[in-house]
């Protein structure tokens, strides 16, 4: 295959940045993965591995390790896989080396809590002039790393959207693209957040009757913040919404879902986040949304809920009885 960038660098050694630094170099696209340190990066060459975040999954000969930011500068494709709460900073940490023609897509799914900025906004202003794409869908790291089938989207108004699509597309990761950016986005970072209700209802027993009905409204809730914010509400139907909402809320390997059992069983928000030991993005999220829910007047019953449940004490079966005493309204 031809590689459809000159190399590819992914900011991120995380488990969803290291399976798609893993992706790529299997697909035949020579890339390098940037560390925390030389000191992770040396680690990782010597074991051809990330042993905390994906064990088991070896790097293709095509996969470089390295810990300083001065790789960036040969790379024209610049993937980012960090915690939505560091992307600035990670931006600001390559800046100087970063190529002026270089492509930027952003895997990472949240928004920024205080601004409400997605993740390509915060791209554009800290690395401005290049053109930005965005990738999300129903995309669990240990599966795309297993080389299970599956599908992605990769948003873009400006980019190289067959280059991208070249880069990632392979006989296990189907890619479908999109010009719809701010849909794509909203639906990888507010999925989080239903998907941390969806591992409370599994946690509290209540089936699957009320499974089906929290995804199917918060599918809704998730479509009203995006279409006020300029998103496509079909974009809400395919793989960055109804696909990856699915998948969060049924995985055991979902770190949001399980999130939510954690909590739905008893534990406090510090205490369930010190044992995932990983970042669940929908926890941040929910401050962010409730923000943008704010500036579009826009009603979000579920967030407000789990926000409560969350930041503010109330226990999971008082904000369940607040949500079914709701006025009864028609469901379109």
């Amino acid at each position: 295959m031809v590689a459809a960038f000159e190399r590819a660098a992914v900011v991120g050694a995380t488990a969803w940045g290291t399976t798609l630094a893993v992706h790529l170099a299997r697909n035949g696209q020579p890339t390098t993965l940037l560390a925390r340190s030389s000191e992770e990066a040396a680690t990782f060459q010597r074991q051809r591995c990330n042993p905390a975040r994906l064990p088991g999954v070896t790097f293709p000969d095509l996969l470089d390790v390295r810990g300083e930011t001065e790789v960036v500068a040969g790379a024209d494709l610049v993937v980012f896989a960090v915690p939505s709460r560091t992307l600035e900073d990670n931006a600001r940490r390559v800046s100087g080396c970063l190529g002026a023609d270089a492509t930027l897509l952003s895997a990472v799914k949240g928004i920024e809590r205080g601004s409400g900025r997605r993740m390509s906004e915060i791209l554009a202003d800290v690395l401005p002039g290049r053109p930005v794409a965005v990738l999300s869908g129903p995309n669990l790291s240990r599966e795309v790393a297993a080389g299970l089938p599956g599908s992605t989207v990769i948003a873009t108004h400006q980019g190289p959207v067959e280059a991208l699509r070249a880069a990632f597309h392979s006989t296990s990761l189907r890619v479908y693209t999109t010009a719809d950016v701010v849909g794509v986005e909203f639906g990888g970072a507010m999925k989080n957040v239903i998907a941390i209700a969806a591992g409370m209802v599994d946690a509290l027993g209540f089936g699957d009757n009320g499974k089906a009905a929290l995804l199917t409204r918060g599918l809704a809730e998730m479509t009203r913040l995006g279409v006020a914010a300029g998103a496509s509400p079909l974009t809400f139907q395919g793989l960055a919404g109804m696909g990856d909402l699915v998948a969060s809320s049924y995985s055991p390997l979902a770190r949001n879902r399980r999130l939510g059992e954690l909590v739905g069983g008893g534990a406090r928000l510090e205490d369930a986040l010190a044992t995932l030991g990983e970042t669940a993005e929908g926890a941040t999220t929910i401050e962010a949304a409730r923000t943008l829910a704010a500036r579009y007047r826009v009603e979000m019953p579920i967030t407000d809920g789990l926000h409560r449940v969350l930041f503010e004490g109330l226990p999971p079966l008082e904000a369940l009885d607040a949500l079914m005493a709701r006025e009864p309204r028609p469901e379109i």
